[in-house]
């Protein structure tokens, strides 16, 4: 009897020692997890009194659309509504409630405005009647709309609940013609079905990506929207595409990384990406030329530096901290592309920075929903 107590107790003591022995191998691999890098903005009409919640919310919203109540609602109903905006850097997402209204962007705003981002609404709930040119497209739960910025339209929605995705248009720059074509459409079909699945899960994880996540969630986006679009016959093309994309984005990361160096020019980059003159040329063709792009890109940073208040150095020092051979030529070309000089700029909001920044969080919390907006794609 000993025998058989002592052969079961070794039968069960082995797998104890296997259950105590494979963890403590597989924990290194746990601790090396990377920092958060996204904080939201949130608005919400919730906590101000009914009488001035609908007109917080066409403040909010101004910058895209005008928005007005159903006729058989009065601002005395309340308008209970909530916005929270996610900065990607190169993609705005935008998680809203909001009770029914109806919404305009008309030729005047858009003279107005310069803002012309492409946009992907994913509804929730509710349903929308949105008209460009005559043709109203039906938005519906689980179906995803694509709409222009660029082009005036007109519409309505009732309460509903959804996700926007907000794209700079550069970032479809060479397959501009087919977007253009489907504006205003209704997406369906497998990739449309898969894209809907990738939307939901980047919302899920929102709050654990990091900053080397973000520029490909961006990219991986674009191509996935492009596929929707694309006919079958063209996804050879659209392949091709896809490359010069992932190109353009190494050129774009290698001059975010190196704007204060003074060998950035056309010919060091030629030699950083392995390409030829005439070929990183034309990727920059739609941004202006790759001069105008990193002196864009420069102006930028400088402006973000002159707008923090943790930033002491001089104009002149922040100047050529960022390439600029004098005090003249830096603010003639501030003034420029600012509208206002670089001591006006001094007291001006903090941009946003780009997604490759070291850290989005912190600064963003000066932002506003306004900013990201005319931010996005520069």
């Amino acid at each position: 009897m000993d025998a058989k107590r002592q052969g079961k107790t070794s039968a069960k003591q082995a797998p104890e020692r296997d259950r105590r022995r494979w963890p403590r191998e597989a924990q290194p691999h746990n601790e090396a997890k990377l920092a958060p890098a996204l904080e939201p903005l949130p608005f919400s009409t919730f906590e101000l009194a009914p009488e001035d919640q609908f007109a917080a919310w066409q403040a909010h919203m101004a910058p895209l659309v005008e928005v007005r109540l159903p006729d058989d609602r009065s601002l005395d109903d309340g308008f209970p509504a909530d916005h929270t905006a996610w900065n990607l850097g190169g993609m705005l997402i935008v998680q809203q409630n909001a009770p029914a209204h109806s919404y305009i962007r008309s030729a005047a705003k858009l003279r107005s405005s310069s803002i012309d981002h492409w946009y992907i609404v994913l509804p929730r709930t509710g349903r929308s009647w949105t008209e460009v040119d005559r043709r109203v497209a039906e938005g519906q739960p689980g179906k995803l709309e694509i709409r222009s910025l660029g082009y005036p339209f007109r519409g309505r929605t009732t309460n509903s609940e959804g996700l926007f995705l907000y794209l700079p248009r550069d970032l479809f720059s060479d397959a501009a013609a087919t977007l253009d074509a489907k504006n205003n459409s209704i997406l369906f079909g497998n990739f449309a079905n898969l894209l809907v699945d990738y939307v939901n899960s980047i919302e899920a994880r929102l709050r654990s990506l990091t900053a080397e996540d973000l520029p490909r969630i961006v990219h991986a986006t674009r191509s996935m929207i492009i596929a929707c679009l694309t006919p079958p016959a063209e996804h050879v093309v659209a392949a091709e595409q896809l490359t010069s994309v992932a190109l353009m984005e190494r050129a774009r990361r290698y001059v975010q990384n190196n704007l204060d160096a003074a060998h950035l020019t056309p010919d060091t980059m030629c030699r950083a990406l392995g390409v030829s003159r005439s070929r990183l040329y034309q990727l920059f063709e739609p941004s202006g030329g790759v001069l105008h792009y990193i002196q864009s890109r420069r102006l930028l940073a400088a402006h973000i530096a002159l707008s923090d208040p943790a930033d002491s150095r001089r104009i002149v020092e922040i100047a050529e901290a960022f390439g600029f051979s004098s005090a003249a030529n830096f603010s003639r070309a501030f003034s420029k592309e600012f509208g206002y000089s670089p001591r006006e700029g001094r007291t001006a909001v903090v941009l946003p920075r780009p997604a490759n920044s070291v850290s989005l969080a912190g600064h963003e919390k000066a932002s506003s929903f306004e900013g990201w907006l005319k931010a996005l794609g520069n």
